[in-house]
């Protein structure tokens, strides 16, 4: 199959209230070309400098989404360019965002990651810290960022139900997270689902997946 027969494959499987963010990372300019081609326009990486040079070589009605763990000192590397970016893991990130942000006069589009699944290694808020970071005067102050909601990550793991129990969590916090309709947010986006879960994730909620080795082929 063809990077453009993938990608059709799976856009058919998608109810329309879900965006494919095409993970693009560690895969040359010439297969985003092709799945460019194919109409595909929001594509997901995880390396700032990597996605800063294919920004500069790509057209420019593309949306560049950061799906890493962002550090702080890399902020503005994709400031002038980024979408959306999905790991923001505390308040400090957050403010360097805004502070980045201010200089290209933008406002950056921001999910609060959560961390869902049992493994330690993976990043991500817990509920206090979550509302610790929506309740701060620091976090109503920002004039450069709007949170458009939460990602989450699923355990590794080929336990369904494990991975149902931790989406349909991720669900009922961004629906907590909305009921109380913090500052500097449009809550519309629950981004979870990978290549190996997503229609589950679509089953749970989610209205955003991040799928690269289905589309683009193993690494």
């Amino acid at each position: 199959m063809t990077i453009a027969e993938n990608l059709q494959h799976i856009k058919t499987s998608l109810p329309e209230t879900v965006t494919l963010v095409a993970v693009s990372k560690t895969k040359p300019i010439s297969d985003l070309t092709q799945a460019y081609e194919a109409g595909q326009r929001v594509f997901g990486e995880n390396k700032i400098q990597e996605m800063a040079d294919k920004w500069e070589q790509m057209p420019k009605d593309i949306q560049w989404h950061m799906i890493g763990h962002v550090q702080t000192n890399k902020v503005k590397y994709m400031a002038p360019f980024v979408s959306l970016i999905h790991g923001v893991d505390s308040l400090k990130l957050l403010q360097e965002i805004n502070k980045q942000a201010t200089k290209y006069n933008r406002v950056i589009d921001c999910l609060l990651q959560l961390h869902i699944a049992e493994e330690e290694t993976k990043f991500g808020l817990d509920e206090k810290e979550l509302n610790e970071l929506i309740t701060a005067p620091e976090f109503a102050a920002m004039q450069n960022i709007q949170i458009l909601g939460v990602m989450g990550m699923a355990t590794f793991t080929d336990n369904q139900e494990q991975i149902k129990k931790e989406f349909k969590h991720l669900k009922s916090i961004f629906d907590h997270l909305k009921s109380k309709n913090p500052a500097n947010s449009n809550l519309t986006t629950i981004s979870m689902g990978m290549s190996g879960d997503y229609q589950l994730a679509i089953d749970c909620g989610s209205t955003m997946v991040r799928i690269g080795s289905s589309i683009f082929g193993g690494r």
